[in-house]
């Protein structure tokens, strides 16, 4: 039976109208990731232009209206002025540069609307139709629900900054982005899963030891993301504008400087950046290294063309880093590096499922 089984579903998998629905909800979810990554830079722009905390009220449904006269752009703006970033940092601000601002916010929000609605309304469709399997619709059902989760996230981050302090918290910022990457890399993964030739019948010892190894860099990618996220919450790139020592140190020494020791890895500006130079350097030998070992294995074509661009982004990331460092973060570089984050994690993903695949490893997703 389970041999019947098995004909049944390769005829399945093979037939052109499965082809064409594998191709259907992989586009769609591919639509999706790209809408994220909007999602991504234009949340990096709000953040370096100081944006973010202009809208000081989370309605999901009625604050997708914009102002529509000057009555409402006032009530707004009234609203924003008893922030505490407006009698802190913004003080005789005027209504015109307040407009600035808030468009930023605006547009990050009503984009996260938007990707909600461009996930579900195809996703029922494609549930319904039954172009996809009860396993892949579980796994898409669930990638909706840390959507939610996002735009809850996203409001409980900016709330922190409506109290005492005008600034976010750091730690909620680095949850924020790193969750946006994780349903990122759950489309990605799925539209991969339905793109991809299924994996070989039996699991190559070699090529498995090569497809661990990519899954350890793209765990160690996501991890600087999420220093990046605490480097960025801190202000820690206005400090220590120097490389590749940290004012003249390989080793700050303010690294120590809180106590107890562990604070140190989230609210010192020192440590924070130290250790996200730390992993960069990390990432700079091992990326290579996996490409290395990937050139001495026999695999083709398509399995080395995401490695041979994550060492090519690998580069173009780094240099980004290191200008935005020194020219002290700047809208423009902090931006695109926050974007050249999520392309390096992406190439890291495929290069990973590439692998994984040619190795034998996992199942091809049927829709």
């Amino acid at each position: 039976m389970p041999a019947v089984d098995q004909i049944v579903s390769l005829s399945y998998t093979g037939s052109g109208r499965a082809r064409s629905a594998r191709r259907s909800v992989a586009a769609w979810l591919l639509v999706c990731c790209a809408l994220v990554f909007a999602m991504v830079v234009v949340g990096g722009v709000t953040r370096l232009t100081r944006s973010g905390l202009s809208i000081v009220e989370w309605e999901p449904l009625i604050g997708a209206i914009p102002p529509l006269n000057q009555s409402d752009w006032e009530v707004l703006f009234q609203k924003y002025q008893s922030t505490p970033e407006y009698l802190k940092v913004n003080r005789g601000m005027a209504l015109d540069e307040f407009k600035g601002i808030f468009w930023w916010e605006y547009f990050h929000r009503l984009l996260g609307r938007l990707i909600g609605m461009v996930f579900f309304v195809p996703l029922l469709y494609f549930v319904l139709r039954k172009k996809v399997t009860s396993s892949v619709s579980w796994r898409l059902f669930g990638i909706f629900l840390l959507g939610g989760l996002q735009g809850f996230v996203g409001w409980w981050m900016v709330s922190s900054g409506l109290i005492d302090d005008p600034r976010v918290s750091h730690v909620r910022l680095s949850i924020h982005l790193g969750l946006a990457f994780l349903i990122f890399a759950g489309m990605l993964w799925i539209a991969l899963d339905l793109l991809a030739p299924g994996p070989r019948e039996r699991t190559d010892p070699h090529l498995a030891s090569l497809a661990r190894f990519a899954t350890a860099v793209c765990a160690m990618i996501f991890i600087m993301v999420l220093s990046g996220g605490l480097v960025a919450g801190t202000r820690a790139g206005y400090a220590y504008n120097t490389f590749p020592l940290m004012n003249g140190h390989f080793f700050p020494p303010e690294y120590f400087m809180l106590t107890p020791w562990w604070d140190n890895l989230l609210h010192n500006m020192a440590t924070v950046q130290f250790n996200h130079r730390l992993i960069a350097w990390a990432l700079f030998f091992l990326i290579p290294g996996l490409w290395w070992a990937a050139r001495r294995a026999d695999i083709p074509t398509r399995v080395r063309l995401p490695l041979d661009l994550m060492l090519v982004m690998l580069v173009v990331q780094l240099a980004l880093g290191i200008a935005t460092l020194l020219q002290r973060v700047p809208v423009a570089l902090g931006a695109s590096h926050q974007a050249g984050a999520l392309v390096l994690f992406a190439l890291s993903l495929w290069a990973t499922h590439a692998l994984r695949r040619q190795a034998g490893m996992g199942r091809a997703a049927r829709p």
